[in-house]
């Protein structure tokens, strides 16, 4: 249980609506940034999770949601980067527009509320603070269709050895790397046969496994700089 919140941005629906939900019942103050207003927001906001709108495709948006975090706290205990745009890559006019959307989302955003809500971090009182970035498996072998999103969540990798070298010893910096972990709604049976192949575990997880991989990170002391791999082994096809 930690007095100060932990932050996880991203976190209204999928895998950071889970970890939000999840640390609540394990007695963990939550906040969490949205992108846009939906129905989900309701049920956190019941649970007393604090919600605050965050553009992150903009460099004004992301200070503008810095300087809103402020002042609605004076510490955290974590940060978990989770925001992210699964956007196709476009041979258009449009192109170099969304990668430069997918690099303010996937790393300057993580970037600069390192650098900047560090101080909140340090005024945590607890024995030990945390930042997580959640990357991608893709990054190990790129991808033909979302080759920008590769790109972008490689530099978050990259980061997660900068700031563990930078903030060391007082701050642990980390990263998870999920491949397929939640399906969609309307998936078909075809797909999911199609994901659940691409593992040697054959199967479809579920968000538990993060959190999993999440509460091992915020409970061990000793680990920093490391990217834990959440995919099922599928470098063993």
């Amino acid at each position: 249980m930690s007095a100060a919140p932990i932050l996880i941005t991203g976190g209204a629906q999928r895998l950071g609506r889970h970890c939000a939900e999840r640390l609540v019942d394990d007695g963990h103050p939550v906040i969490v940034s949205y992108r846009r207003e939906r129905d989900e927001l309701k049920a956190l906001r019941e649970r007393g999770i604090v919600t605050l709108q965050a553009d992150f495709a903009t460099e004004a948006g992301i200070h503008d949601f810095l300087a809103r975090l402020k002042a609605e706290t004076g510490a955290l205990r974590a940060i978990v980067h989770n925001a992210s745009d699964w956007a196709p890559d476009s041979s258009g006019d449009e192109a170099g527009a969304t990668f430069e959307r997918l690099f303010r989302v996937h790393m300057l955003a993580p970037y600069l509320i390192n650098l900047h809500a560090r101080e909140l971090l340090e005024a945590c009182r607890e024995p030990q603070r945390d930042i997580v970035h959640l990357t991608d498996y893709v990054v190990q072998k790129g991808s033909k269709k979302h080759a920008a999103y590769a790109a972008t969540k490689a530099g978050l990798a990259n980061l997660t050895l900068s700031f563990a070298a930078m903030y060391a010893p007082s701050i642990q910096v980390n990263a998870i790397a999920p491949a397929l972990i939640m399906l969609n709604e309307g998936d078909s049976e075809a797909y999911v046969e199609k994901a659940k192949a691409k593992s040697v575990m054959d199967m479809i997880p579920g968000p538990g496994v993060i959190y999993q991989s999440l509460r091992y990170l915020l409970d061990n002391r000793y680990v920093t700089g490391v990217t834990l791999p959440v995919d099922g082994g599928r470098h063993l096809r």
